[in-house]
């Protein structure tokens, strides 16, 4: 039986479309998704948890938040 994501295939594309479309330049929010998602993993790794979602789509998911609800990342 294969994993089900939280989030469906759309609704992750189009968050990552609007990371890309905000950004200006494609190469550093790749590179900037790409370092959050090792930094979860790692995170995830030492506290042992069975991660439910990907580092990446995690990673993106977080970063679409941030850009859209600039609130919640606080001061």
């Amino acid at each position: 039986m294969a994993k089900r994501s939280p989030f469906d295939s759309t609704q992750v594309m189009r968050r990552t479309e609007d990371l890309i479309r905000a950004a200006s330049n494609r190469y550093r929010i790749t590179v900037q998704v790409a370092n959050r998602a090792q930094r979860r993993r790692f995170e995830d790794f030492e506290n042992y948890e069975d991660p439910k979602m990907k580092p990446v789509l995690r990673a993106i998911i977080e970063m679409s938040d941030e850009l859209t609800q600039p609130e919640i990342i606080g001061e």
